[in-house]
């Protein structure tokens, strides 16, 4: 009985080892899966050692594509992608063992990431709805549409695998998906009439060095990057913990580009910010090694913080991002804050002034009006300090019938006091009886003043700006 005992055990070990060498493959890659459109795009995985991996997909069987897995089982390979569709394809690996992934479908592919505000999901938190979202969840069905959510996972070692599953939009399944990146894909979904997925990696209060490898904290010494698990002081907030656990195991699967949602839990350093930001951008293109791609964020909107932190110098350093780094854009919010919550609930407005960069600047439609005006220029005459914005006399700028209250000027004394403000076509002409000799202007520079300029083109607000350097 001893021997019997014996080789039954062996004879389950051996079993047991030829089951964990079948072929296995990442959770991001799985059935209702969507592939970037005309692309070069990575699968990869784990086979025995050694092993000839053997993929096709049904757009295609004739070409079959084979890679090799190492001495430790991983492999990798690409294999090239047709226009978009939205017709269901299968994709065959074998090995060992066969997988056959389903209902995949080919379009555009977009990576959403950052804190709560983008980790938010269509039917809200408690006691904060999305504006708009129970309408839009009852007519979201569109299998067109569909997000891959990861689970959260803060760690200090490099994971090579998330949780999470694909799923299609529909009323039981919208609700749980990222609201802004929902808005997002919808419009491009829309006007594109191709499919989207949305990558959906985010964790409210998170920090920008937790989405940050180490290569890229380098030149970065204020950030203390956690040796083990045990030193992860804030689990959404230590350095590289959510790239490590988080975002590290789907670099390089195939996407468009990005879009982020993040920065109110850094507003106490906001020139460390832009220096972060920069280094997190560049990083992350550099991971997925297929040039600079398409990086759009949202500026964060006004909020009472209660502490004497001005978050419009946050707000200024995601501006000036848009100038470092190429290939980027920001959505200015300064219209949709709450006064009393930091979770504005018009994620419509968020996703969609991303969904407009992204069409104008990635896909080719830059006739439409879709960045917010900047200042182009100030002349001061006398008293009066004169704002030329970036945008066409015609149609200009708009206060939609209300009355201009946040500019504020100042003189060589450099105290500011508000100031009468009224508007021509891309100008705005500024006056206060206690400024003599106007040298600079500040507007909306506080935590909580929203804009009361638009664009008439595309009603797009103005940001929060200052012409000094005080």
């Amino acid at each position: 009985m001893r021997k019997i005992f014996t080789f039954a055990c062996l004879l389950f070990t051996v079993i047991a080892g030829e089951i964990c060498a079948d072929i296995k493959l990442p959770a991001i890659f799985s059935d209702n899966m969507v592939l970037q459109q005309q692309s070069q795009v990575a699968v990869w995985g784990w086979a025995k050692p050694n092993e000839n991996v053997t993929i096709a997909a049904s757009w295609n069987y004739e070409q079959q594509y084979v890679a090799q897995s190492d001495a430790n089982g991983y492999w990798r390979t690409t294999i090239k992608t047709p226009t978009a569709s939205f017709t269901p394809y299968e994709i065959v690996i074998k090995a060992g063992n066969q997988i056959v992934l389903e209902n995949i479908l080919v379009g555009e592919v977009w990576l959403c990431s950052g804190q709560s505000n983008m980790e938010m999901p269509m039917k809200g938190f408690r006691n904060e709805p999305i504006e708009g979202g129970p309408e839009a969840i009852l007519s979201s069905t569109n299998s067109g549409i569909r997000c891959f959510t990861v689970q959260r996972n803060s760690t200090t070692s490099l994971q090579d695998d998330v949780t999470g599953t694909w799923e299609s939009a529909n009323p039981q399944t919208t609700p749980n998906f990222t609201a802004t990146g929902y808005f997002f894909a919808r419009v491009i979904n829309q006007t594109l009439n191709v499919p989207v997925g949305l990558i959906h990696t985010s964790w409210g209060g998170s920090r920008i060095e937790a989405w940050m490898t180490p290569n890229s904290l380098k030149d970065i010494p204020e950030k203390i990057i956690p040796a083990t698990d045990a030193d992860i002081r804030v689990r959404n907030g230590s350095p590289t913990v959510l790239y490590n656990g988080m975002l590290h195991p789907l670099v390089g699967y195939g996407i468009r580009g990005a879009i982020w949602y993040q920065g109110e839990s850094n507003r106490d350093e906001p020139d460390l910010y832009a220096k972060m930001f920069d280094a997190m951008i560049r990083e992350w293109r550099n991971l997925w090694g297929v040039g600079e791609f398409p990086f759009y964020y949202c500026q964060i909107a006004p909020y009472n913080y209660n502490d004497n932190r001005n978050t419009a110098y946050l707000r200024e350093a995601q501006q000036k991002v848009m100038t470092t780094t190429p290939n980027t854009g920001m959505a200015v919010l300064m219209d949709v804050g709450n006064f009393h919550s930091i979770h504005p609930p018009q994620k419509r407005e968020a996703g969609e002034r991303m969904a407009l960069w992204a069409l104008a600047e990635t896909y080719g439609m830059s006739k439409m009006h879709y960045r917010s005006p900047e200042l182009q220029s100030i002349e001061i005459e006398g008293r009066v300090a004169i704002l030329t914005f970036d945008i066409d006399a015609n149609p200009g700028l708009t206060t939609h019938g209300k009355e201009i209250l946040n500019f504020r000027i100042a003189g060589n004394n450099r105290q500011f006091f508000s100031a009468k403000a009224a508007y021509v076509g891309n100008r705005v002409y500024l006056f206060s009886p206690s400024v003599s000799q106007p040298v600079a202007v500040r507007y909306c520079w506080d935590n909580t003043s929203a804009t009361e300029l638009f664009t008439v083109e595309g009603n797009l607000p103005v940001s929060s700006f200052r012409t000094d350097d005080w």
